[in-house]
């Protein structure tokens, strides 16, 4: 039944690839509705702060930036930023977790202009910014976008007139870098011009914007329409809207291709926002989304060509989540794929091979 749905979602999702932006505003709580008259909070910080909070048996509830959030006493001691709980140098924690009592529970808490301060049984003190309390908390999580898209068709994207970035100044100058980094993270694609055809300099371009992961073809590598490896990417047949790397159990974030050689007419490259198919899906069709994001498959890439023999598998749905704020993060999406599973990567390479085309690749 699985199969049937998801093969039916398929296609869906095919014709919605060829074809902007949707924002959702948060609801903010009714703190009346929530909180029975009852209960009494302290009101210890300025009006202007609007914070109020309530110690409960356990666990500690804070109302701040029209937010009510939830804090478990342990979370709140194991969380200490204290000299003694903390190295601020190595960013890691001093404290050990396993012997915070769990059902410890502070003796007092009081607010000083925006910091709190818990005193502990031990008479150890605690204290938190209410700021960082609400970035750090479910509720405030909840509320957050951890990256920011802009989505886009063939439209939107022309009418966008993103600018593509020069060799020389993305490697030497860091408005250069911030200039492609802007778009490849609004965009999931981003362009750099006049790069020497060569792989010391397609190398010096990747290293530049993060760390290449070695893979079953090395970090960088050549492919061709020579039939070298057990890819249809190695091939001169036209491949369609895809996204690689869905076997590995944590697919490439990056794709760096850069085409040194071009011979003949063809090779095309067509690239398509899965963000933006993703999300007509949620806004047309929400049971189907949820189901894509729930059901997880076996990705699995099988080699078997002169002395290559690969198998490998990732497992994952087709889109990936975050549990607290159901903002789509990865897609798997590949259909030469055994199985049919799908993969990772904002961006889409689809080269239309009917001559001979030379690139260089690398994953990051």
């Amino acid at each position: 039944m699985w199969c049937c749905r998801l093969s039916h979602l398929h296609g869906r999702l095919q014709n919605l690839l060829s074809r902007g932006v949707t924002c959702s505003a948060f609801q903010q709580p009714n703190f009346k509705s929530l909180f029975p008259l009852a209960i009494r909070w302290h009101h210890t910080a300025s009006k202007s702060l609007n914070c109020a909070w309530q110690q409960h048996e356990d666990h500690f509830e804070l109302q701040y930036a029209n937010t009510v959030m939830c804090f478990d006493y342990v979370w709140l001691r194991d969380h200490c930023r204290s000299a003694s709980c903390y190295n601020s140098k190595t960013h890691q924690r001093s404290l050990d977790t396993a012997s915070v009592d769990l059902c410890i529970k502070p003796k007092t808490i009081r607010l000083d202009e925006t910091t709190l301060f818990f005193t502990w049984p031990d008479g150890h003190v605690t204290k938190y910014d209410l700021d960082w309390l609400g970035k750090k908390s479910y509720e405030g999580q909840k509320q957050k976008v951890i990256q920011p898209r802009i989505l886009w068709n063939a439209e939107i994207y022309q009418q966008a007139q993103v600018p593509s970035v020069d060799f020389q100044s993305f490697l030497e100058t860091n408005d250069g870098l911030k200039n492609f980094l802007q778009n490849f993270l609004l965009y999931g694609i981003a362009f750099v011009e006049n790069v020497p055809p060569t792989q010391e300099h397609t190398e010096k371009l990747a290293e530049r914007i993060s760390l290449i992961r070695e893979t079953i073809y090395g970090r960088m590598w050549y492919f061709t329409s020579d039939f070298s490896r057990g890819d249809t990417a190695y091939t001169k047949l036209a491949l369609d809207r895809h996204t690689d790397t869905a076997y590995f159990q944590e697919p490439c974030g990056i794709q760096v291709f850069h085409c040194l050689k071009h011979e003949g007419t063809g090779g095309r490259t067509l690239l398509v926002d899965g963000f933006y198919a993703a999300d007509q899906v949620l806004q047309k069709a929400p049971e189907e989304f949820e189901l894509l994001t729930k059901v997880p498959l076996r990705h699995e890439y099988i080699e078997n060509v002169g002395e290559c023999h690969n198998h490998m598998i990732g497992v994952g749905p087709v889109l990936n989540t975050y549990p607290w704020n159901k903002e789509l993060y990865l897609i798997r999406k590949n259909i030469y794929m055994v199985n049919r599973q799908w993969s990772s990567s904002l961006q889409s390479y689809i080269p239309k091979k009917t001559t001979s085309n030379e690139y260089r690749k690398g994953l990051i």
